[in-house]
């Protein structure tokens, strides 16, 4: 156990969000366990969210304003400009509760070597306010890879990284536009492990504008989900999981832009992730989609989609 009080350099990516940003930051200026700063990187936002941020006159925080390169390339921005030992993620259409921070440095104090400490989160959706899927237990998670398939360990929101584990790794894979984070956490877990809390201490909102997940421009970056499956993890058991978790988050991000359009990428993964055992059903679904009229598949992936949300959480 470590007597270390962390130095936490909140991070957040901006663009476009001026209805939510000032909900975000006033959410980290209220916490419990104040941090060192508040790194804000506007990524060539084109409505008032960079004056919002400045209009909030608070010295913790810093406005760095770039030409718009991405919400990767956000990150990595403000992790370079930031002082702090830590680096918490939040997206600015989400939201902490008051202990996150405390909550964070509790579980550094516990296991000081880990990669990733997260937390899990609530889900504000256009229904309701629901809790996440995730692991109910505190700690260390025993296989990430596994858990993962079937809960949600981590989310950008709710996650802090330790300063060395990105400085030695890198960072987030600028010009991917979509499952950036999903990438990041396979690089970080494949050496460090991950500590994890059940208290639901973010707010995840699924009902801010401009949610990345809704648009679609083409990737411009040479990094791939692929590039993982050369790197076997010393376990066995361990390899095995982890491949199961890189097919399903690269059939997750097909199954999203076979829908708007980039068929070849679909293929691509049917090509290069056809082997899963566990994620069977959202490959069969790939590849319907593939089968289907371009014109057809939004609207097929939309219905999917809302129907499973309504299944899981019964209506809501």
């Amino acid at each position: 156990m470590s007597n270390h009080t962390p130095q936490f350099s909140v991070i957040i990516p901006l663009y476009n969000k001026e209805r939510e940003v000032e909900a975000t930051i006033r959410s980290v200026l209220a916490q419990t366990l104040q941090p060192l700063e508040i790194v804000v990187v506007d990524d060539g936002s084109t409505d008032r969210s960079a004056e919002i941020v400045e209009a909030i006159g608070s010295p913790l925080v810093r406005l760095i304003r770039q030409t718009n390169g991405g919400e990767c390339a956000a990150r990595n921005r403000a992790m370079r400009e930031a002082r702090g030992d830590y680096f918490a993620l939040v997206d600015a259409d989400d939201s902490w509760k008051p202990e996150f921070l405390e909550e964070v440095a509790g579980m550094i104090a516990d296991a000081p070597e880990c990669g990733i400490y997260s937390t899990a989160f609530d889900v504000v959706s256009p229904t309701g306010t629901v809790r996440g899927n995730c692991p109910t237990g505190r700690g260390v998670v025993e296989n990430f890879w596994r858990e993962s398939m079937t809960r949600y360990v981590t989310i950008p929101s709710a996650t802090v990284l330790p300063r060395k584990v990105v400085e030695e790794l890198g960072g987030f894979p600028e010009g991917m536009k979509m499952g950036g984070d999903q990438w990041m956490w396979i690089k970080i877990v494949s050496k460090y492990g991950v500590c994890f809390s059940p208290r639901a201490l973010c707010n995840y909102s699924m009902v801010a504008s401009n949610r990345s997940s809704a648009i679609y421009t083409p990737e411009q970056t040479p990094h791939t989900l692929e590039e993982f499956l050369e790197a076997p993890y010393p376990s066995v058991e361990e390899d095995f999981w982890r491949g199961e978790f890189i097919a399903k988050c690269a059939i997750g991000k097909a199954l999203t832009l076979t829908a708007k359009g980039d068929e070849s990428f679909g293929r691509r993964v049917v090509s290069n992730f056809g082997y899963t055992k566990h994620y069977r059903r959202g490959l069969a679904k790939l590849r319907l989609l593939l089968l289907l009229p371009r014109g057809w598949r939004p609207t097929i992936h939309a219905f999917y989609n809302r129907m499973a949300w309504r299944l899981a959480h019964k209506g809501l």
